[in-house]
């Protein structure tokens, strides 16, 4: 069997802080401690198991995220069809609603920074250094060894015996309706926001998963400011012709996906055809592959079960990014863990964060050689960040 030791995992898409005011996850406990919790719940079983935290991230040495700022309109399909099961506290009927919920996500990753000794906000290239030295990847080697990744058989798994392993998590914003114009981005970014995804669904800045459309005049105006204060744009979730028209019209240096995989797998608007697959590589981008069963298998669905999904499936989307792309310089992992699915959605050898080495693994087993399963798992998400924080 191969083993694969990470120094380090990046994950892209996690929405930590809508899962905190939202669905009242505490993060700061296992996975299994809020599974515990929420099965006795009717809101807890349709989100799905818990798959993230704090302890879960440290001792898979997920020791970078991307946390989102997400808040849902009111007025989409999705949103109605949760109805009371979703908490109000991340639904907004206009702009000022989705900013003020949009700030409040914000708060509460500069509180857990200022409290929680294992996070620290990623806001310039000095806070992701100290960052990656607390992991290995700087002054000083403190790896963890394998054998300490095993889940502490208190549902509590406290983690103080870990203290210098910080999660460090950039903010990127998903879904832009929180920005009120274009030209606030810039108080935004003075706050600490560093990625932005102008789409979910359709917002006032870009149409989106299933909205077919383009950029709004203000989405063209925020591209132009996204470009002007070198933030990342993240073009996950835009419908098809808004996505092509920012390839055209975005003349920032940085642009990802996130967390999108390849429409020639799974065929939805939710997903990248490969000529934008390619023209993002041509920018230099990295496209964060998603861990959602639906969105691996054709067909998987309501009824089918997390068994029917294998890493063999995490790897042919890796696989054809690599193979369109010509390189595994622009692929990575997005995995939207508890991004409105669960455990139960996961591929079979998947239970919680701590399991996304296992991914790593079966790419080396598949026969990628160490360094470029290194660049999937973290250097290509390094690479964008060392080029795009200020210093």
């Amino acid at each position: 069997m191969t083993t694969y030791r990470p120094k380090l995992i990046v994950d892209a898409h996690l929405d930590l802080a809508e899962n905190v005011l939202g669905s009242h996850r505490d993060y700061r406990r296992s996975a299994y401690w809020n599974r515990q919790r929420e099965s006795r719940t009717l809101a807890g079983r349709v989100v799905g198991r818990c798959l993230v935290g704090l302890p879960e991230l440290v001792r898979g040495r997920v020791g970078i995220v991307f946390g989102t700022i997400f808040t849902m309109p009111a007025n989409n399909l999705f949103t109605r069809a949760l109805g009371a099961l979703t908490n109000t506290a991340v639904i907004y009927r206009d702009a000022e609603e989705a900013h003020a919920q949009g700030m409040a996500q914000l708060d509460f990753y500069h509180r857990w920074a200022d409290n929680e000794p294992h996070v620290r906000l990623i806001g310039t290239q000095q806070d992701l250094e100290e960052v990656l030295g607390d992991w290995g990847m700087g002054i000083g080697d403190k790896r963890l060894e394998i054998g300490d990744w095993g889940l502490s058989a208190n549902l509590q798994s406290p983690i103080s015996n870990l203290s210098v392993h910080r999660i460090g998590i950039v903010p990127l914003m998903e879904g832009a309706d929180p920005i009120l114009e274009p030209k606030e981005l810039e108080r935004w970014v003075e706050r600490g926001l560093r990625i932005v995804a102008p789409a979910w669904h359709a917002t006032r800045y870009s149409a989106g998963t299933g909205e077919s459309g383009g950029l709004t005049s203000l989405g063209r105006e925020l591209l132009a400011m996204i470009a002007e204060l070198g933030v990342v744009l993240d073009v996950s979730h835009m419908a098809e012709k808004a996505l092509y028209e920012a390839l055209d019209c975005f003349e920032g240096r940085h642009l990802i996906a996130s967390h999108s995989n390849p429409q020639r797998i799974m065929p939805t608007d939710r997903h990248l055809p490969d000529p934008a697959i390619e023209r993002i590589a041509e920018r230099g981008g990295v496209i964060g592959v998603v861990l959602f069963n639906r969105f691996l298998k054709k067909g998987w669905g309501m009824g089918s079960k997390k068994h029917d999904v294998t890493l063999d499936d995490v790897v042919r989307a890796v696989d054809h990014i690599c193979q369109v792309t010509g390189s595994a310089d622009h692929v990575g992992i997005g995995s939207d863990f508890d991004g409105g699915f669960g455990a139960e959605s996961t591929p079979k050898e998947l239970d919680s964060s701590r399991d996304l080495y296992k991914v790593g693994e079966e790419l080396m087993r598949r026969g990628f050689g160490l360094e470029n399963v290194e660049k999937i798992m973290y250097g290509n998400w390094l690479r964008i960040l060392r080029a795009a924080l200020p210093a």
